[in-house]
């Protein structure tokens, strides 16, 4: 039986999945081989780039008017600035799929003599000259994993690629494809030999295109779906395909996780006569977050690189600080997937927002020693009032320390925030975030089932907005702006309570300045206001 696929390329046979080759444009890919161009797939990781190389590969053998090789060269890694022993790995994986995909010897018995007559400095160069000399259709050669090679070996690769450009088709390959997580041109390529730091785009400059294979679409996501009810004859409830497109944004492996999830994992799993509804897609998303799974433990392992958190941080602000990223950082963690720029920067999905403020807020979370059955009546419904007076104490005792420790210090506030809320309500209920640059805020919407069961009718909502006021700014207009848009939020989530959360940061504020309460006046907007 075929499954969703969350690990490695895809094989139609085994998994469900959307035919690699219609998801990128494949008659400019086909001009521009013929036209004896190379050129540049990039994506972020788990997207599909190697089941689309692997199919490209198949189609241009099948026609027999080149000969193709895919190559994967991650291992050279390992190597790192000992380019003699990284080429030596290169080749011998070059030899490997030589063999196995075209049943051709000649990389491989010639790998040896090849290393030893030229040096790593020019046996791949050379290698390939011979070999596309000796062969009896041009070659077209698939790089994979190009970018996890380091330093000057890496560069060393690129200008062996480059410095035979000009002997193409008959002395070297007719075309080569270099694929990895980013454009070559946002390469910064520090070589320790030569103690100076290389763009990609200067040691591969005979670069045609660069392409980015994109996210699935919302048909995408349908009928990839329709595959499992097809297969299995599960089907999914209206709605479904809309909210996992909605969770993902159509991120193929987070496409692919939830579905399995809740398909094979969850407890629709043991009735395949159950159809898989939008509450079992949260629960899935739910598991795989918690169990920090290893495509978002990795991405979360990002967040520590300057270049990220000169863009991630101004959209958990609302607010651009001084000395805005450059388009070379938002270029850098747009090709790690981590944002999208649909005219304006977002995070790139709901899941990866979630992943983000749980990663950057989890060491603190572990240690907030308040219970979430200290804030639940009787009746089991939530006390938001009593939750955020608690906060209130717990922040003026441990901000300063969390906030000048943390990196994250312009979005600091808010993130114990959420932290502190998270500690409390997941588990039982749920906490929605918003937010995004030029907002001027952070969004949160508390989902709390009363009686402890997810039944949609009786879920409570408790909205909680927060902004923060800084110097040069006016407390009272920032009040005021945020008691609207609190208002209108409310409104918009049909919640039945709502909090204005105020972190007043401005120098010389004491907290008896700082910390308060306002219930909302009779006939006002019904928004409680909170200083801090």
């Amino acid at each position: 039986m075929r499954f969703f696929n969350t690990e490695g390329p895809v094989v139609a046979e085994w998994h469900y999945s959307i035919p690699p080759l219609s998801r990128v444009n494949l008659g400019e890919i086909l001009d521009m081989i013929s036209n004896m161009q190379y050129f540049v797939l990039h994506a972020p990781s788990q997207t599909g780039k190697t089941s689309t190389l692997l199919a490209l590969r198949d189609r241009l053998n099948s026609e027999s008017a080149v000969r193709c090789v895919y190559v994967n060269i991650e291992e050279g890694h390992v190597a790192r600035e000992d380019t003699a022993r990284a080429m030596r790995t290169v080749l011998g994986a070059l030899a490997s799929r030589a063999r196995s995909q075209l049943q051709d010897d000649f990389v491989h018995r010639r790998m040896s003599e090849y290393l030893e007559e030229f040096g790593p400095d020019e046996v791949l160069g050379q290698t390939l000259v011979r070999w596309s000399q000796a062969s009896h259709l041009p070659l077209v050669l698939l790089v994979d994993k190009i970018d996890t090679l380091i330093g000057h070996t890496l560069i060393s690769v690129l200008r062996q690629l480059r410095a035979n450009y000009d002997s193409r088709p008959h002395n070297f390959p007719l075309s080569v494809v270099l694929c990895g997580a980013q454009d070559v041109c946002d390469w910064q390529i520090y070589s320790g030999r030569e103690r100076t730091t290389v763009r990609g785009d200067s040691a591969f400059n005979v670069k045609a295109k660069s392409l980015r294979l994109g996210d699935f679409s919302q048909a995408e996501v349908r009928a990839l779906l329709a595959e499992h009810t097809a297969e299995c004859g599960q089907s999914f409830q209206d709605g479904v395909a809309e909210h996992i497109w909605a969770l993902t944004r159509g991120q193929p492996w987070l496409v692919n996780a939830l579905a399995y999830e809740a398909c094979f994992k969850g407890a629709a799993s043991a009735d395949q006569n159950s159809a898989i509804c939008v509450e079992a897609i949260d629960q899935a998303k739910e598991a795989l977050i918690l169990r920090r799974v290893t495509h978002l433990h990795q991405l979360a392992r990002q967040f520590r690189d300057d270049r990220v958190r000169r863009v991630i941080e101004p959209l958990l602000v609302g607010t651009a600080p001084a000395g805005d990223p450059s388009e070379d950082d938002l270029d850098y963690v747009s090709d790690l997937g981590l944002i999208r720029r649909d005219g304006t920067v977002e995070i790139a999905n709901p899941i990866y927002r979630e992943v983000i403020l749980r990663q950057l807020t989890y060491s603190r979370e572990r240690y907030i020693p308040h219970r979430t059955e200290w804030y639940v009546d009787a009746a089991g419904r939530l006390d938001v009032a009593k939750l955020l007076a608690a906060f209130q104490v717990y922040f003026r005792e441990n901000a300063e320390h969390w906030v000048e420790h943390t990196e994250y210090k312009e979005a600091g506030p808010q993130l114990l925030l959420q932290a502190f809320l998270h500690r409390i309500v997941n588990g039982v209920g749920r906490v929605e975030r918003e937010f995004g640059l030029g907002r001027g805020r952070t969004d949160l919407l508390i989902l709390w089932p009363e009686g402890g069961d997810w039944d949609p009718t009786r879920v409570s909502k408790h909205v909680i907005e927060c902004k923060v006021v800084r110097s040069g700014q006016g407390l009272d207009s920032v009040v005021r702006s945020g008691l609207e848009q609190t208002a209108a939020y409310m409104d918009r989530c049909g919640a039945e309570s709502a909090h204005l959360v105020i972190f007043d940061m401005r120098e010389g504020k004491s907290w008896e300045q700082r910390v308060y309460r306002k219930d909302p006046e009779p006939g006002k907007r019904p928004v409680t206001v909170w200083g801090l």
